[in-house]
This record gives structure tokens, C-alpha cells and sequence, in this order.
């Protein structure tokens, strides 16, 4: 039987022009997602919470830098961290321990742009119910205790590197160590009687306070630690430098006599950015391998 060549070079076209659209859609949508700028954050709360909290930031970064920004939460803190080591996104708002973890990750590719102020000398308060009879660390002793994420840096490493000094040590000396997952859910877990006390970042205890979510008089602090550096906002090393300028002078011009840019402060719980650099984060890095946990 006879071959219809012109039915197979339409078909041959046809496959070859199908073949070439997807191409071009492929091409068009990496360029696309390229073009969007990603940036996400530790889930130290609940993701209504950091949507609310960093997307008028994402806002401020989309005319800063001339690109889509898109903010976007992950699930939990090794997300953040590897996000970034596969350059998944662009820009991240680390802990001082996930800094560190992802930097050790990464090979050392993992560049801090800025930190807010506070962030210089950042400290974890440790709560407890008033009645509980827990009035020091070594209340603790024999107790049900809470941490946040275990990478995080104000709800578990730092409040773990202050209890070893004083002697405390969390598996052999509390009845029961749990992991909250999260700054309002470590709040949380000591309201509802869940444990007897937990230790969390102070901003976050301060901002529960100011905005009347906790009740002083039932629940208050009765521990908080000496200071140290904590949180900043990361990109990959590969990010051409130019574009890593960019985003640093963006952060370092939120101006708090600017009305908008006090705003996005506020939520940021921040005074101001400034610039910081890996060195900050030394102390860290070896209060965790003191701790066990590197």
C-alpha cells in the first residue's frame, strides 16, 4: 500500500511545531521565573502571621530592586535552609542558627546582608505560670520544658547554651523536653499547662505583651538571657554581586521618619537595618557544636 507522504509531512510538521511550542513555553515561563525575585523567612510563627508581617516588605523590594517580588512561607526551618543552598529562592530571613547551618550546608555560600539593630544584642526570655513556684533556672529541675523550632536560634540554642553554663542539662535534669515548633505556639504550650515553662525570642514575648495576646499576671518571665547576635537577612553567593548591592541598599534606606517605611519596620519588629557579616555569627556556630548540636 502506497505511503501518503504529504498526510506524514503534515504529520511531521505538526509534531515538529508542537515539539517547538512547548519549547518555547518552557523557555517563556523559566524566563518568567527568573524574573521573580523569591523571598521567605524561619516560620518563627504561623504563616498568616509572616504573610502579614513581610508582604509589604516584598512590596517595598519590588520597586527597590525594578523585579517581581514574591513572598512566600515554608513549612518549617530546614526549609528555609535548604531554599536557599538550592537557590530555590533569593532572599531569606534567617535565625542566627540557620545562618549558620546553611552557610556549613552551602560550603560557605551563603552571604548576610544586614540585621536589624536589635539583632546585635538579642536575647530569649524563659516563661512560666506566676503560681508554678518556678522563679529561676534551676526551678526547672524535674520539670516539663519547651523550646521552639530545634533551629532556632532564641527558642532553643542560645536558651540551651545558658542552661549548660549554669549546669542544667535539658535531657537528664527535665522530666519531659517538647519542641513547639514556633515563638506563639512555645506561649501557647505554657498558657494551656502543656509545660511547666519554655524559653523564646524576647520580640516576639514583648509584641504577645504589647498586644495583650497573654495575660501577665498568669504567665510571665522569670529568666532572660545575656545578649547576642541573632537574625539577618541571606542570599546565595552566586546572586551576581550587583543585584546582592541592590538588596543591601534597599534594607540599609528603610528610613523609621519615612511613614511607609516605619510601617514596614514595625512589623519587622525592627528600629532599622544595618549591614552585618559572617563573623557575627561566630559565637554561635560554636555555642552549637558546645551544645551538641552541630
Amino acid at each position: 500500500m502506497p505511503i501518503n507522504t504529504s498526510k506524514f509531512s503534515r504529520a511531521k510538521r505538526a509534531l515538529v511545531a508542537s515539539a517547538l511550542l512547548a519549547a518555547v513555553t518552557a523557555f517563556t515561563d523559566m524566563a518568567q521565573a527568573q524574573n521573580v525575585f523569591r523571598v521567605t523567612t524561619i516560620p518563627e510563627e504561623a504563616a498568616t502571621e509572616q504573610v502579614r508581617k513581610f508582604t509589604p516588605l516584598a512590596s517595598y523590594l519590588e520597586k527597590a530592586l525594578g523585579v517581581k517580588v514574591e513572598f512566600t512561607p515554608v513549612s518549617d526551618y530546614p526549609a528555609a535552609v535548604e531554599t536557599l543552598v538550592n537557590k530555590k529562592v533569593d532572599l531569606v530571613w534567617f535565625g542566627g542558627f540557620t545562618f549558620v547551618q546553611a552557610n556549613l550546608r552551602s560550603g560557605g555560600k551563603v552571604v548576610p546582608l544586614a540585621q536589624r539593630e536589635e539583632d546585635t544584642k538579642f536575647q530569649s526570655v524563659f516563661i512560666a505560670k506566676t503560681d508554678s513556684g518556678i522563679k529561676s533556672l534551676a526551678d526547672m529541675k524535674g520539670k516539663q520544658i519547651s523550646f521552639g523550632s530545634q533551629s532556632s536560634t532564641s527558642g532553643h540554642l542560645m536558651p540551651r547554651s545558658f542552661l549548660l553554663q549554669a549546669n542544667i542539662n535539658p535531657e537528664k535534669d527535665f522530666r519531659r523536653v517538647a519542641y513547639s515548633g514556633a515563638h506563639d505556639a512555645t506561649i501557647a504550650s505554657v498558657v494551656s499547662g502543656k509545660v511547666d515553662a519554655a524559653a523564646l525570642d524576647i520580640t516576639v514575648w514583648k509584641k504577645f505583651v504589647s498586644e495583650n495576646k497573654v495575660d501577665t499576671q498568669a504567665v510571665n518571665v522569670f529568666y532572660t538571657t545575656p545578649g547576642y547576635f541573632n537574625y539577618n537577612w541571606s542570599v546565595h553567593a552566586d546572586m551576581p554581586a550587583a543585584m546582592q548591592a541592590k538588596v543591601k541598599a534597599a534594607l540599609l534606606a528603610l528610613d523609621p521618619a519615612n511613614p511607609e517605611h516605619a510601617e514596614i519596620l514595625k512589623l519587622n519588629r525592627a528600629s532599622r537595618y544595618i549591614a552585618t557579616t559572617p563573623d557575627n555569627y561566630k559565637g554561635l556556630e560554636a555555642a552549637a557544636r558546645s551544645a551538641g548540636l552541630l
